[in-house]
């Protein structure tokens, strides 16, 4: 039987964190489910995440107010009326958020992440691009930063899936094959080809088309093969190819379907794509109006694993 799926969800009070749990009503999430809410003291010259490793283990870390540890609770309560038959746990920590929220997913095994965009003060808005990116491109798990927008409760869920035939666009669609989604859902199939460069010589012009050309083709097969998968899974289902700047075409496609969530993966299909990830997973994260999952493989699944 597969192990209950465990999520981590970072609570500071502030109206974005209620709606970021009000959010997870439409992210199709599991019935059962293992829920532990984590609110952070937040410290200066917090100990380094190591020191909060151990220190944890003793039973021995910073002091939290009697207020961050109410708020963890009345999160934690928040989740439980929300989904009466998770497993809900409260925690409360203090040092520096990003580093507590990636220590404390790693010391649970943690499958998902899950942060508001924004919180409670001026200086947390400020840092939230610095924390966000730090969890999104240092956690070992999935990562949902979560926002609700005014849609009526039953209305049809809207999700986007980023797709470029890599082993992270496929493992972020199988994620969204394998969650429970009420009838109606849509879900978009979204590939983006790049355009030629117009300074492009004529000489190379030839073997960028026949490239893109290729390219397409190979993209379309692969989302014809993740269709059928998402079609299965009960999604309404289409795909589409557009040419552009991926950052903008899934905001611009997101904004058009009024998606709930745009999907994408945490590793593209070169070590060029990796190396944009941060520009294109930063910018959608930090400009969408919907939520956004960064997805990122199960340990079991990475290569080397010891379980493969």
């Amino acid at each position: 039987m597969a192990e209950r799926l465990k999520i981590l969800i970072a609570y500071d009070g502030s109206e974005c964190a209620d709606a970021a749990l009000a959010d997870l009503k439409r992210a199709g999430l599991p019935a059962e489910a293992e829920a532990i809410v984590l609110a952070v003291d937040e410290q200066w010259l917090p100990a380094p995440t190591t020191y909060w490793l151990v220190e944890t283990a003793r039973g021995t870390t910073h002091p939290v107010s009697e207020e961050v540890t109410a708020m963890a609770e009345r999160g934690a309560a928040c989740v439980k009326e929300l989904f009466p038959s998770w497993e809900v746990r409260a925690e409360a920590h203090g040092g520096s958020p990003a580093s507590i929220i990636l220590a404390a997913a790693e010391q649970w095994n943690i499958d998902l992440i899950v942060v508001g965009s924004h919180g409670r003060t001026g200086l947390t808005r400020l840092l939230l691009g610095s924390v966000s990116q730090k969890i999104l491109h240092q956690a070992p798990c999935s990562v949902r930063v979560a926002r609700a927008h005014d849609v009526p409760v039953d209305a049809p869920i809207g999700i986007i899936v980023g797709v470029d035939g890599s082993d992270g666009a496929d493992a972020a669609a199988r994620e969204v094959a394998a969650r429970p989604w009420p009838a109606g859902t849509r879900a978009l199939l979204l590939s983006v080809m790049p355009e030629i460069p117009s300074v492009a010589s004529n000489r190379i012009i030839g073997p960028i088309s026949k490239w893109l050309e290729e390219e397409r083709a190979r993209v379309v097969g692969v989302g014809g093969r993740l269709e059928a998968e998402l079609r299965e899974a009960g999604c309404e289902v289409s795909l589409l190819v557009r040419d552009g700047d991926p950052r903008g075409v899934l905001l611009e496609e997101a904004k058009r379907m009024g998606a709930d969530c745009i999907f994408v993966g945490a590793t593209g299909m070169s070590a060029l794509d990796r190396l944009l990830l941060g520009s294109v997973s930063g910018a959608v994260t930090a400009r969408a109006e919907c939520s956004v999952e960064v997805v990122r493989k199960p340990a079991s699944e990475k290569p080397g694993s010891q379980t493969e």
